[in-house]
């Protein structure tokens, strides 16, 4: 298992257009995906519990990778909040 902390830069956070494709890039990895925001663990491939997790701007979360290619889903997921989905 891999996790990495990074900060949502993002103005508007993980509303729908960013977690939209935050599950498109995570499904493109094998490995199980978790997020963990304040104690709670969102699943990564869901859209409807990132959406719920109500995950705003300036807001520190804990990526969590486990299986074969956990490296390279926790470098890309973490660069593309980096990015700030193109919003920034």
């Amino acid at each position: 298992m891999i996790s990495q902390r990074v900060v949502v830069v993002n103005p508007t956070g993980l509303h729908a257009r960013p977690a939209s494709k935050f599950v498109a890039e995570a499904k493109k990895y094998q490995s199980s995906l978790i997020i963990k925001k304040s104690g709670k663990e969102i699943n990564g491939k869901s859209i409807i519990q990132i959406m719920s997790a109500g995950i705003s701007a300036g807001t520190e979360i804990c990526l969590e990778a486990e299986g074969p290619d956990e490296e390279r889903a926790v470098k890309a997921l973490s660069e593309l909040i980096h990015s700030g989905f193109g919003e920034v």
